[in-house]
């Protein structure tokens, strides 16, 4: 029972542990500061244009800050978006990061874009077996359901992972080979700055660790440990 309990304790600390610490750093720098030179989008539009991506559109979203490359299009949040704070331009300056990816073609962003299309697919069809298996358990009485239903989650939660795994890299290099160096050189923050900017890239960098380790607990044999 202890051990059970230690378990629990154990995944709980793992997987909510670092998404308290990624919202508490976006959310301490997140006041607005009128000695910075403009919002977040404002910064998106000025650092785009600079970099000759003003092809890029910068829009507001409630589905969570991202760069969406099929649209072209670096998606903010709407504090993120108006704020005139310090998360407001790291958090934008992570997300012009997968744009310069983009436009480089860089081969680990279209590994990931590829696997991510592949999870896209897979996903739907081990939906289908896990949706599929109780009528086929009320019309067959068989232990086929059970292998799908296995399959389904087996294959949507490793390809999950895979997705994950793929991702980190692409993270880090948006943060720290793409955005920091913009922040640097641009002169948009003060040297005071820099070291919370790389702490604010780093916690939107993993913001995917946090990911990861939800997806690994969710993988057949491993969550149930954590939910008994």
């Amino acid at each position: 029972m202890v051990l059970i309990i230690a378990v629990l304790v154990l995944g709980f600390l793992l997987v909510a542990l670092p998404g308290i610490w990624i919202q508490r750093t976006m959310d301490q720098y997140a006041y607005d500061r009128a000695d910075l030179s403009g919002t977040g989008a404002e910064f998106a539009r000025h650092a785009l244009d600079a970099l000759k991506l003003g092809h890029v559109k910068v829009e507001v979203t409630e589905q969570g800050n991202h760069y969406d490359p099929d649209a072209k299009a670096v998606r903010l949040e709407p504090r993120f978006m108006n704020g005139r704070s310090l998360s407001a331009i790291v958090v934008a300056a992570h997300e012009i990061g997968h744009a310069m990816q983009d436009a480089m073609q860089l081969p680990i962003y279209q590994r990931r874009q590829a696997v991510a299309k592949q999870a896209h697919v897979v996903s739907m069809i081990g939906n289908a077996f896990i949706w599929s298996a109780p009528l086929l358990l009320i019309i067959g009485k068989s232990g086929a359901a059970l292998i799908l239903n296995i399959v389904g989650f087996a294959a949507t939660a490793l390809l999950s992972f895979t997705l994950q795994v793929v991702t980190l890299p692409v993270e880090f290099d948006a943060s720290f080979k793409r955005a920091l160096p913009l922040l640097e050189r641009g002169g948009f923050l003060h040297a005071d700055d820099m070291k919370p900017a790389r702490q604010l890239l780093r916690a939107a960098a993993y913001t995917y660790v946090a990911g990861l380790l939800r997806t690994i607990l969710s993988i057949p044999g491993l969550g149930p440990i954590f939910r008994r």
